[in-house]
């Protein structure tokens, strides 16, 4: 708590706590002889660097990197060209066998999920026939109806989230 959010009461307290506690100090000082610490030590500085230190280590390591860079020869660069490779190509007959294998591994799929329709694998040969595909009819299914929240539900629901997230806070400050 700040000293500005207290009241002229309370300020009044501590200020006379606080003579209190410089009275007893001196009444322990004569007493036994040895002062009471006024103020309370500071903290030990862990580690750091004086700017000195770091302009020393700075020099250093600019100092490393030229005669890194001065004992490197500066070579031009020059575009290299590499040739480039062929791609393969596949024949006609080759894409007509994919095609054919890719129809008979659909065929046994739809079979398995479909045992109503009879489907006959078309078996893939060095010359295969035309085969033509007969498009499916799926029955229209209409789509489930999309889940809308209301302005009202979002509101509930973002306050509830600022509330969580508010006692979260409070509870990490104690």
């Amino acid at each position: 708590m700040s000293l500005s959010n207290l009241s002229v009461q309370q300020l009044r307290q501590a200020a006379k706590l606080k003579e209190q506690i410089e009275a007893l100090n001196k009444e322990l000082e004569t007493i036994t002889g040895i002062s009471a610490p006024s103020k309370p030590a500071k903290p030990l500085k862990k580690g750091g660097m004086s700017a000195a230190g770091k302009a020393r280590i700075a020099a250093a390591q600019k100092l490393r990197w030229s005669k890194v860079k001065a004992a490197k020869p500066v070579a031009a660069v020059k575009a290299v060209v590499k040739p480039t490779k062929k791609k393969g190509k596949i024949s006609a007959e080759g894409i007509e066998r994919i095609k054919a294998a890719q129809k008979a591994r659909w065929a046994a799929i739809k079979a398995k999920s479909a045992p109503k329709a009879a489907v006959v694998a078309v078996k893939p040969s060095v010359k295969p026939t035309a085969v033509v595909a007969k498009p499916v009819v799926k029955a229209a299914v209409k789509p489930a109806k999309k889940f809308t929240m209301s302005a009202a539900a979002k509101a509930k629901i973002s306050a509830a989230a600022k509330l969580r997230w508010a006692k979260i806070r409070a509870a990490k400050k104690k």
